[in-house]
């Protein structure tokens, strides 16, 4: 059994290079122009444009943002965050630290949250 989750972005051309140059995923698929199936590991994101593909109307217009989101760790927190301030990338919010580890949350082109996490070193 595999999961994915389904992101609706403004643009996909834009959410595939963010994701791909920024975060390291990886294309399996854009069949047509609106939709794209990327994987960073075992995660399968699914990118739509409003009304392409599994983006209908079913319940409402579905609009990017919101405050669910992915989580995609890293061992280098800090080198991450450099790396995409360098390339432009809107962060939300600053950098916070809890017992679990260090988080920060990154925008997508259209406003979706991904966090982006270093656990804590046992």
């Amino acid at each position: 059994m595999s999961a994915s989750v389904r992101y609706i972005v403004d643009n996909v051309d834009e959410a595939v290079a963010f994701y791909q140059e920024g975060l390291g995923f990886q294309v399996d698929m854009r069949p047509g122009p609106g939709f794209a199936a990327l994987s960073r590991g075992d995660l399968r994101l699914l990118l739509n444009e409003p009304g392409a593909g599994g983006a209908g109307s079913a319940g409402g217009q579905p609009q990017p943002g919101g405050w669910n989101r992915i989580q995609l760790e890293f061992a280098d927190l800090d080198a991450a965050i450099t790396d995409l301030r360098t390339i432009g990338v809107e962060f939300r919010g600053e950098l916070v630290e809890g017992r679990g580890g260090r988080q920060i949350l990154v925008e997508d082109p259209s406003g979706n949250p991904v966090e982006l996490f270093q656990p804590v070193s046992r």
